[in-house]
């Protein structure tokens, strides 16, 4: 969490210490002052609402997890009519939080020094710095991943448009200048 408190639209700040093995529901909802900068931040037209469940509970010693639900409700831009469309966000997630100097965050290694990732495994935990962590900056960026970056009205499609395909994109090769050269 790099962010101060200032600088994120919509925040619920949990203290690690307070938090136990046994998981606590909370349930997060957004203002009209943070959905406004909400819609600033994501590029939006407006965002209606965002409510978000969650259970927050210990993970392994030093570890939180966030687990939950995230509901928004926002209006774009249509990319074709430039019309507003409205669009319905549902998205579950789990984030894992570790102390910045815990060694749960250190990145996965093979012998040659590079870093492992499975692309079908679980996200890699993320450090945070102090006693704090930001379970609405969880929320919000969650639910930013969840916004379609093309929105189109329904039934519209691109017409008329041309496609470059690259075709003409090749450069040359330095011996096909020189094929039609001739020694005299």
């Amino acid at each position: 969490m790099t962010k101060s408190h200032d600088e994120v639209p919509f925040s619920y700040l949990v203290k690690v210490g307070h938090i136990s093995a046994n998981p606590v529901d909370v349930h997060l909802e957004a203002d009209a002052r943070e959905l406004k900068a909400l819609a600033e931040t994501w590029d939006v037209l407006s965002v209606e609402a965002l409510r978000a469940d969650l259970q927050i509970s210990r993970w392994k010693r030093d570890g939180v997890r966030v687990k939950g639900r995230v509901k928004a409700n926002i209006v774009q831009e249509c990319v074709v009519t430039l019309e507003p469309v409205p669009s319905a966000i549902d998205e579950t997630f789990e984030q894992i939080f570790v102390p910045e100097n815990s060694k749960l965050a250190r990145r996965p290694a093979n012998d040659a020094g590079e870093m492992v990732l499975d692309p079908d495994g679980p996200d890699l935990p993320e450090s945070f710095v102090g006693d704090t962590i930001d379970a609405g900056e969880v929320v919000t960026e969650f639910a930013a991943l969840a916004i379609d970056p093309y929105p189109r009205k329904e039934g519209i499609e691109f017409d008329g448009h041309i496609e470059d395909t690259g075709e003409n994109d090749k450069k040359p090769s330095a011996f096909a200048v020189l094929k039609d050269w001739k020694k005299d």
